[in-house]
């Protein structure tokens, strides 16, 4: 069920931030033009949905699908959580990390790409708002919705909500009992890092697993959809709703995870994953269980969240704005279970599992709906597709490719013939054919057949070094010269 509002805020620790920073007067009247809502679902492969072919059972995902245009190679320019974020909000590429410096004073990671939005003034949602929308923003993202670096993006907003917990920032870890610990920690997993990781996460509300509507899916879902009933009276409105699940850790109701698993497993869970090569800490004994129970655990966890977008796609139906309204739905990356030997986000292994993500964007007129396009989309193009599907001229640093054309069965204007990205010191590149990935310092080059190899399985780089060597100065060449590498104190590497 639903939570109430007062529910909402008193349980979910919600908060509410009113716009402040931007100038009222600059706003021009209200302008006769489609609502937006934008939802962001974080670590969401695209073969864990429905629509995709994937394992988890996703109707309201897939109700998007059939009513859409689907993307079936989107893959973000920038990774993960903040740069992925980056780059959708601004419209614009944020890889290569360029002038990247450690900033542990904003609550950000010490990872390449983790920084705030320069230019709050140059988003989407700012672009928008200054042309005569309502906008808001619902989230509980740890890093835009609670650093400080994020205050004068979260200013830009007209209502901002964010729900706080997640890295645990309401109960206190005392309350979590050793039987709590025992059930979702596995032996394997006893560390002093996860173990704080994962008593914080459940004395702050990971505890959902006895009750679905306290999970952060619903809290954030729920909030959105109040959030929609406001901004209806406030036409037209952009709003991002944006959950921080099916993030590790994964606490779902057994109900949801017996979907997946085995009835009568009782022993501890996999309630998340170290981000490292599997061999290094699962025995051979133990390996195939753990990571089966982890991806049970996982689909779980998205069918739940894809339960809660419902409520949220109920309150555009409830207010009757779900023909006057682009939606659009994207991840900002997946996650590793096990495939190439990892688990985890491992900035190394960029290959689908990992890189590639849904991408939905349903039209109100409903054009192009239930179609595919395998065009190479990407998180910097949202923002400028949306502002074209709007009239609204978009800011000059937004360089992202509008793919409104393909609602009308046109072309992008952009050619892309390759997508790249980047994920702390090192990027992929993706052609029909080849599948690329290296550090940016040029070590650890890697190249795969896509074709005869789909699950790039098999490493050709030693013979095929014209390739390899051709795809890597197409990345230099598209990224604007040398990628810079860091090391741990964001001093640039040389070698």
């Amino acid at each position: 069920m639903a939570l109430t509002r007062r529910e909402l805020l008193e349980a979910a620790g919600a908060t509410v931030v009113a716009g402040a920073a931007l100038d009222a007067g600059a706003f021009a009247q209200r302008p006769d033009g489609p609502n937006i809502l934008v939802i962001v679902v974080d670590t969401l492969r695209a073969d864990h949905v429905g629509a995709y072919g994937g394992r988890a059972l996703t109707p309201s995902i897939d109700t998007l699908a059939r009513e859409g245009l689907r993307f079936t190679r989107c893959h973000p320019e920038a990774m993960a959580t903040v740069p992925a974020r980056r780059s959708i909000l601004t419209g614009r590429r944020v890889f290569p990390f360029r002038g990247w410096r450690p900033q542990p004073e904003l609550g950000v990671r010490d990872t390449p790409g983790w920084a705030p939005i320069e230019d709050v003034s140059a988003t989407f949602t700012t672009a928008l708002r200054k042309a005569g929308w309502w906008t808001g923003y619902v989230t509980d993202n740890p890093f835009l919705g609670f650093a400080k670096g994020y205050a004068r993006f979260r200013s830009t907003f007209d209502r901002f909500v964010r729900i706080g917990g997640q890295i645990g920032t309401i109960g206190k870890p005392g309350r979590v009992s050793k039987a709590e610990l025992d059930q979702w920690l596995v032996p394997e997993l006893r560390e002093p890092n996860i173990e704080r990781r994962v008593r914080d996460f459940l004395a702050s509300g990971g505890r959902y697993w006895e009750d679905e509507s306290r999970s952060w899916a619903a809290r954030v879902f729920a909030a959105g959809a109040m959030v929609i009933g406001e901004a209806a009276q406030k036409r037209p409105f952009a709003l991002v709703v944006d959950t921080y699940e099916p993030h590790e850790p994964w606490t779902p109701p057994r109900s949801y995870v017996d979907l997946y698993g085995d009835p009568d497993y009782r022993g501890s869970e996999p309630c998340m994953t170290r981000y490292a090569r599997v061999r290094d800490y699962l025995k051979q004994e133990r390996r195939d269980l753990l990571l089966a129970r982890a991806r049970d655990l996982y689909a779980a966890e998205v069918t739940m969240t894809d339960r809660w977008l419902g409520v949220l796609l109920e309150g555009l139906r409830a207010n009757g704005l779900e023909r006057e309204t682009i939606v659009v739905l994207v991840a900002d990356h997946g996650y590793l279970l096990g495939e190439h030997g990892y688990t985890g986000k491992v900035a190394s292994i960029l290959h689908p599992p990992l890189t590639q993500v849904p991408l939905i964007l349903v039209d109100p007129a409903r054009r192009a709906a239930g179609q595919t396009s395998d065009w190479f989309a990407s998180t910097h193009d949202i923002g400028p597709t949306l502002l074209e599907l709007t009239g609204v001229r978009q800011p000059k640093p937004m360089n992202g490719a509008s793919v409104a054309p393909l609602l009308v069965g046109q072309e992008p204007r952009a050619r892309r013939r390759m997508a790249y990205g980047g994920y702390a010191n090192w990027h992929y590149a993706r052609t029909n054919r080849w599948a690329f990935v290296a550090a940016n310092t040029g070590r650890g080059r890697r190249l795969y057949d896509v074709r005869k190899d789909p699950e790039e399985r098999r490493n050709i780089a030693r013979r095929h070094p014209n390739v390899i060597d051709e795809l890597e100065e197409r990345v230099r060449e598209a990224a604007g010269g040398r990628l810079p590498s860091y090391d741990g104190r964001g001093r640039l590497r040389r070698d």
